[in-house]
């Protein structure tokens, strides 16, 4: 005998409605807490919670949003790994579908390599032009000046720390990833 989950009286569709659209809310106040857009995380979503691979059109429908404003986010989600276009038989025109990368693994390690990386790597190249320009130019520089420079260059270099450190973290982290697979992640006990 089978129980059903009691639904309160609630429609059925009504249910998967409403936890279509609190993900898609949902991803979106992520997406925007890590730095990317509210309509990147939304399409991310819609992508994800569809059984089929959706066209920009599909989705423009789905989200009340420009054509533009989804093509645009859509290249950013390729680029990063999270969207791959796909085939689909019998497809209407040249229209281009999309479906979501599930290896929520993958999609970290992806964002970690490309944005994360490149942006510590960024950071220090212009910490490290600074403090090269800082050097050149103290011993043209007044006592009162050098002794300015100095104090800069002490506190670019303590920051320099901090990201050659989270450079590190970031690898480290990396090289841990590609060793698990998403069923040892699920197996780790959060708080253990």
């Amino acid at each position: 005998m089978s129980v059903k989950p009691e639904m309160n009286g609630a429609n059925p569709e009504t249910s998967l409605t409403s936890v279509h659209d609190s993900m898609l809310d949902g991803l979106g106040q992520l997406a925007t807490y890590f730095g990317f857009s509210k309509v990147m995380g939304q399409l991310y979503g819609a992508i994800l919670l569809s059984p089929k691979p959706l066209c920009l059109d599909d989705l423009v429908e789905r989200l009340a949003i420009s054509k533009a404003n989804a093509s645009m986010n859509m290249r950013t989600l390729e680029n990063m790994g999270m969207v791959r276009q796909v085939w689909v038989r019998g497809g209407i025109g040249r229209r281009k579908y999309y479906e979501a990368e599930s290896d929520f693994m993958q999609i970290i390690t992806n964002i970690l390599k490309g944005r994360e990386m490149r942006d510590v790597e960024r950071a220090l190249a212009v910490m490290e032009t600074n403090i090269n320009q800082l050097n050149a130019a103290m011993p043209d520089m007044d006592d009162e000046s050098r002794e300015v420079a100095e104090f800069y260059a002490e506190r670019i270099e303590q920051m320099q720390a901090l990201f050659r450190f989270a450079q590190l973290v970031i690898s480290t982290i990396l090289v841990q990833m590609s060793n698990l697979n998403v069923e040892d992640v699920s197996r780790i006990e959060l708080g253990s």
